[in-house]
C-alpha cells in the first residue's frame, strides 16, 4: 500500500487525509500541537471558553456545504446568529449584506476533532527534518528520531515554515517565498457580568483591532461572559515581541476606547500570539494545491487559496486528489 504523510492537523490536512483514507488509504498526520485543529483552535479557561483563532466559517462552495449540512446534523457545527457590525468611535453600524455564519460547536475546534477520528493523527510531534531520495520521504522530529519512511507527502505548513523544511529546491518555492502570510495577536477577555453591548461581533475601524467578538454568543458555549479581540496586521507586526502583558495592557485599554465602555476588571485575561494567522491575497493565479510532482509532494492550506476556512478545506481536498491521480 502506498504510504502517504501528512505534516499539520488542521482543516486542510484533516481534510487531505479524510480523502485519502475514504479511498482506502492509511494517511499517518503529523502535528506540533497539543491536539487537532490549527487556527481552528478552542482555548478553556473555566468558566470561560474562548475561539481565540478562527472566529466563524462561511460556505460558497456547493461540496463544502454538503460537508457543514453533515457537521449541523451531528450537531458539531451551527449558524451564529449573532448581531455582526462594524464599529468606529464608539458607534455601531450595521452590516450592508447579511452573511450567514456558523461555528463549530461546542468550539472551534469541534471540526476538527469531528475530522480527525478514524484517522491515525500523532500530535505534539514537530516533522523537523524532511529528506526525499528516490525510495521517497523521510520524515524526523525534534531529537533527529525517525518519524517514518513515506512514498507521498501532503504538506498544510504556513509557507515561510514549507519554504524553511523543503528548502529553496521545491518546485513551488518561488511562489512560497512571495507569499506573505500576516501575524496576529488574540486577547482573551473573561467578565462577571455581561458587557452593556448592544452588538455580538464587531469589525474595528481606525484601531488597533480588527475584530472583536462576545464568544459566548456563540452557539453551545459557556454562558459566561468572554471576548475575543484581534488586533490588525499592523499593529501586531510592530508589536510582535512585545510582552503578553504589554499586549494584554494596550489592546484592552483599545477595546475600552473603541466600545465607550467605562473601565471594568476582568475576571480573566490571556494574550495569544499568531504569527502566521491571515494569509494575503494570492499574487497571480489562485490553485488550490501547490505540487511537486518530481518530488511526489503537495502544498496545500488557507494560504494557497486566499484565507479561509472554506478554502482550507477545499485546498486539503486537491491536494488528496493530486496524490490519488498520481502525482
Amino acid at each position: 500500500m502506498t504510504r502517504i504523510a501528512v505534516i499539520g492537523a488542521g482543516i486542510a490536512g484533516l481534510a487531505a487525509a479524510r480523502e485519502l483514507a475514504s479511498a482506502g488509504l492509511q494517511p499517518v498526520v503529523f502535528d506540533k500541537g497539543r491536539g487537532p485543529g490549527g487556527r481552528t483552535s478552542t482555548r478553556r479557561a473555566p468558566p470561560f471558553a474562548f475561539d481565540h483563532g478562527a472566529q466563524y466559517f462561511t460556505v460558497r462552495d456547493a461540496h463544502f456545504a454538503q460537508v457543514v449540512q453533515s457537521w449541523w446534523a451531528e450537531g458539531v457545527a451551527a449558524p451564529w446568529n449573532g448581531r455582526i457590525v462594524t464599529l468606529e468611535h464608539a458607534r455601531a453600524r450595521e452590516l450592508a449584506e447579511a452573511t450567514l455564519r456558523f461555528v463549530g460547536v461546542p468550539g472551534m475546534n469541534a471540526l476538527a476533532t469531528r475530522m480527525a477520528k478514524e484517522l491515525d493523527v500523532r500530535c505534539n510531534t514537530r516533522v523537523a527534518r524532511a529528506d526525499f531520495s528516490a525510495q521517497g520521504w523521510r520524515l524526523a522530529g525534534d531529537d533527529g528520531a525517525s518519524l517514518g519512511e513515506f512514498d507521498r507527502l501532503v504538506a498544510t505548513l504556513p509557507h515561510p515554515q514549507a519554504l524553511e523544511l523543503f528548502g529553496a529546491d521545491a518546485a513551488f518555492a518561488p511562489r512560497t517565498t512571495r507569499s506573505v502570510v500576516h501575524p496576529c495577536w488574540a486577547v482573551l477577555l473573561g467578565a462577571a457580568q455581561r458587557l452593556e453591548l448592544d452588538f455580538d461581533g464587531a469589525f474595528c475601524a481606525d484601531s488597533a483591532l480588527s475584530w472583536i467578538a462576545r464568544d459566548s454568543s456563540k452557539p453551545g458555549r459557556p454562558p459566561h461572559e468572554a471576548w475575543v479581540l484581534h488586533a490588525t496586521p499592523e499593529w501586531t507586526r510592530a508589536h510582535l515581541e512585545a510582552s503578553r502583558e504589554a499586549v494584554l495592557e494596550l489592546l484592552t485599554a483599545e477595546f475600552w476606547r473603541i466600545t465607550g465602555l467605562r473601565e471594568q476588571r476582568f475576571e480573566h485575561r490571556d494574550a495569544h500570539r499568531w504569527r502566521y494567522a491571515l494569509p494575503a491575497p494570492i499574487d497571480g493565479p489562485v490553485e488550490a494545491t501547490w505540487v511537486d510532482v518530481e518530488r511526489r509532494l503537495a502544498l496545500a492550506g488557507d494560504a494557497c487559496v486566499g484565507g479561509r476556512i472554506e478554502g482550507a478545506f477545499l485546498s486539503g481536498h486537491a491536494a488528496a486528489r493530486a496524490i490519488l491521480t498520481g502525482l
